[in-house]
C-alpha cells in the first residue's frame, strides 16, 4: 500500500519565498503538501522531476473568466500556463447580483468592456441566480482545472440596488448606498474574495455607453469600502481613471484603504496620456505602506495592448466601408478578396468609422504595431514598428501592414502595445515589476476572447525576463516564483497556497525550464455558438497539479478536474 498519494521525486525546489532552491521530493496527502525532503515512502502516483523545477502553482489575481466558468470546466488559457488559481469579478464587470430584467445590461456591459460576444453569454449562461451568494452557490456545484475565486462588481451591484437609475448613472441616494453597503458585506460573508469597481473612461457598452460605475461620486465607493469593513475580511480592486492626475486618483485609494481597514490593488501602467504618471504612482505606492495602509499596484510584465490580425477582433481595415461585406467570412475567403487588386486600392483610399470613438482610436494605433512573430516577441525595438518600417520602405503604413496582413495565408498577428511601451522597451514595466508594494497580475483570462491573449504571461516572464534575459535586465529565478506564487496569493488574503512546505496545498508545477517555449497565439472557436478565442501553447510544463492530482501533463489535459470555488480568504496552514 503506498504511503502518499503522489511524490513528485527529484526536482529542484522552488518553495516560493525567494529562498535559493534545493533538491527534494515533494510529497502529497488530501490534497495538501505532507512532506518536502528525502521520502522514502512510495506513493499511488509519482512524478521524476528529475531535471527539472518544481515550483507552487501560479495564481493570477486579474481574470474575468466569470462567464466561462459557468459554460465550461478548463480556464485555459490561464490553466496552460501553470496557473492553479484565478481570482475574476475584475474591473467592476461581472454577472451578479442580477434581475432577471437587468441580465441584457450587464451582457452588452461585458461585451463591450471585456469583448466577450454577446451570443456566447446568451448560449452559455445559465442565469441560475440572482443574488451574488446564489452565484457562487452556482460555481460551487462545478468542477475545473484550476480554482477560482470571485468578486463582487460594482457596475452589477449598482444597477441591482439602483435599477435603470444605476445604468443611467445617476447619483445613488442615501437608501441606494446602504443597499449597496449591505450587498457587499453580504457577498463577501457568503465568499466573495472582494469587490471591484472601475473608473477607466474606455470601459463602455459595444454602443459606446459608459460602464455603469463611471463617474460614481465619492460616497459610492465609500459604500463599497464599508462593506468591506462590515465583512472584516476581503480585497478592493480598482482600475483608476489615468487622465486625472496620479495623486488625486491615489488619494482617494488612500481613503478607501482608510475606511475599509483591507488590501487594495490597482491596475498600475505605463500610457502614453501620462508617461510619468506611473513613478508618481511608485512614490505614492512607498508613503502608504509607511502610513501602513496595504495598497498594491497590479504590473503587467509585457506591453499592454491588442493583436490584430484578419481572424482577430480588431485589424486596420475593420472599419472601412468596402471591408465590412467581408467581416463574416471563413479567413480563406478574406485572404482571398483582399488580393484583388481593386478591393486593394479601395480599402487603402477610404477612412475609417464607427460610432465608437474608443474602436476608431484603438484601430488607428496599428502604426506602432510590429509582427508578433514566432516565437513571439514582446520587446520589439522601435524600428520593428509598422510605422518605422513603412517610412524606411517607402511605403505608406497602410501599404504596408496591407501585405503584412496576407502572410501566412492570413494567420498573421500583429502586437500593437498600448501601455508599458511607449520608449520602444519594457523598462518602465521593470522598475514597477520590482518594487516592494506590486504584485504580477493583469493576465485578463476569459476576455478579449479575439483580441488579447495575456494570460499566457507566466511563460514569458520566465522565458524572456528570467532565463533568456539581456544582460543588466534580468530577474533571478527564485524571485520570478516567489512573484507569480506567495506575493499573489497574500495580495488577496489566500494564504494556504503559494509555497511548498508542509500543510500548504498542494498546488505544484514540474517544469523543464530549459525546454520552455511559448508558442503563438492561434484561433480556436470553441466557445458557445461556435464562439472564437485566442489559445496559446507552451512547451515545458512537464505537469501542473492542482489539490494534489495533475491536471496537465507535457501540456495535455490530464481529464482530472479537482479545481473549485475558493469561498472567501484563507488562513495559513495551522490557521
Amino acid at each position: 500500500m503506498a504511503d502518499y498519494d503522489l511524490v513528485v521525486r527529484g526536482g529542484t525546489v522552488h518553495e516560493g519565498t525567494g529562498a535559493e532552491p534545493r533538491d527534494a521530493d515533494v510529497a502529497i496527502v488530501g490534497g495538501r503538501i505532507a512532506a518536502v525532503g528525502v521520502i522514502t515512502g512510495s506513493g499511488a502516483e509519482e512524478i521524476d522531476a528529475r531535471g527539472a523545477i518544481v515550483t507552487p502553482g501560479f495564481i493570477d489575481v486579474h481574470s474575468h473568466y466569470d462567464g466561462q466558468a459557468m459554460w465550461a470546466e478548463r480556464m485555459a488559457p490561464s490553466s496552460n500556463h501553470g496557473v492553479t488559481s484565478v481570482l475574476m469579478g475584475n474591473c467592476g464587470v461581472g454577472f451578479a447580483p442580477c434581475r432577471p430584467d437587468q441580465r441584457d445590461m450587464l451582457v452588452k456591459l461585458m461585451e463591450g468592456v471585456e469583448e466577450i460576444p454577446e451570443v456566447v453569454m446568451a448560449t452559455g449562461l445559465p442565469w441560475n441566480w440572482e443574488t451574488f451568494p446564489e452565484y457562487l452557490d452556482a460555481l460551487a456545484e462545478r468542477r475545473f482545472d484550476i480554482d477560482v475565486g470571485a468578486q463582487v462588481p460594482h457596475s452589477a451591484l449598482r444597477v441591482y440596488a439602483m435599477g435603470e437609475r444605476g445604468a443611467r448613472r445617476e447619483a445613488a441616494t442615501e437608501e441606494d448606498l446602504d443597499l449597496i453597503r449591505t450587498l457587499t458585506r453580504e457577498a463577501v460573508e457568503a465568499g466573495a474574495i472582494g469587490v471591484s469597481t472601475s473608473r477607466h473612461l474606455l470601459h463602455r457598452t459595444k454602443a459606446g455607453q459608459k460602464a455603469y460605475s463611471l463617474y460614481s461620486d465619492e460616497p459610492e465607493y465609500m459604500a463599497l469600502a464599508q462593506g468591506l469593513r462590515d465583512a472584516g475580511s476581503g480585497v478592493f480592486q480598482m482600475i483608476t481613471n489615468n487622465l486625472n492626475d496620479a495623486g488625486d486618483e491615489f488619494a482617494l485609494m488612500r481613503r478607501l484603504a482608510r475606511e475599509s481597514g483591507r488590501p487594495l490593488s490597482f491596475t498600475l501602467m505605463q500610457i502614453p496620456e501620462a508617461p510619468k504618471g506611473w513613478t508618481d504612482n511608485l512614490r505614492l505606492l512607498h508613503e502608504a505602506a509607511a502610513e501602513g495602509l496595504e495598497i498594491r499596484g497590479q504590473v503587467y510584465p509585457r506591453p499592454g495592448g491588442v493583436l490584430m490580425g484578419l481572424d482577430l477582433s480588431i485589424h486596420p481595415f475593420m472599419l472601412h466601408p468596402s471591408f465590412r461585406p467581408l467581416v463574416d467570412l471563413p479567413l480563406a475567403e478574406k485572404v482571398a478578396a483582399l488580393r484583388d487588386p481593386d478591393l486593394r486600392a479601395r480599402l487603402l483610399a477610404e477612412e475609417p468609422w464607427d460610432p465608437n470613438p474608443n474602436l476608431r482610436w484603438l484601430v488607428s494605433t496599428f502604426p506602432n504595431a510590429s509582427v508578433l512573430g514566432d516565437p513571439p516577441n514582446y520587446e520589439p525595438t522601435l524600428a520593428d514598428r509598422i510605422g518605422a518600417r513603412a517610412a524606411a520602405g517607402g511605403l505608406t503604413p497602410h501599404e504596408l501592414v496591407y501585405n503584412l496582413l496576407l502572410e501566412d495565408e492570413g494567420q498573421a498577428v500583429l502586437l500593437s502595445p498600448v501601455t508599458n511601451y511607449i520608449e520602444g522597451n519594457l523598462d518602465a514595466a521593470r522598475l514597477m515589476e520590482s518594487h516592494p508594494h506590486t504584485v504580477l497580475a493583469l493576465g485578463d483570462g476569459g476576455a478579449h476572447y479575439g483580441s488579447v491573449c495575456d494570460a499566457s504571461y507566466p511563460t514569458s516572464y520566465l522565458q524572456q525576463w528570467v532565463r533568456d534575459a539581456a544582460p543588466g535586465k534580468g530577474v533571478a529565478l527564485p524571485r520570478a516564483v516567489r512573484a507569480l506564487t506567495l506575493e499573489p496569493a497574500q495580495s488577496i488574503g489566500l494564504n494556504d497556497r503559494g509555497r511548498i512546505a508542509a500543510g500548504y496545498k498542494a498546488d505544484l508545477n514540474v517544469i523543464d525550464f530549459e525546454r520552455l517555449r511559448l508558442h503563438p497565439p492561434r484561433v480556436v472557436r470553441d466557445l458557445p455558438a461556435g464562439g472564437r478565442r485566442l489559445r496559446q501553447a507552451a512547451d515545458g510544463y512537464v505537469a501542473t497539479i492542482v489539490s494534489g492530482q495533475a491536471t496537465y501533463r507535457e501540456g495535455e489535459a490530464t481529464g482530472a478536474l479537482p479545481g473549485r470555488l475558493i469561498r472567501g480568504q484563507k488562513a495559513g496552514p495551522g490557521g
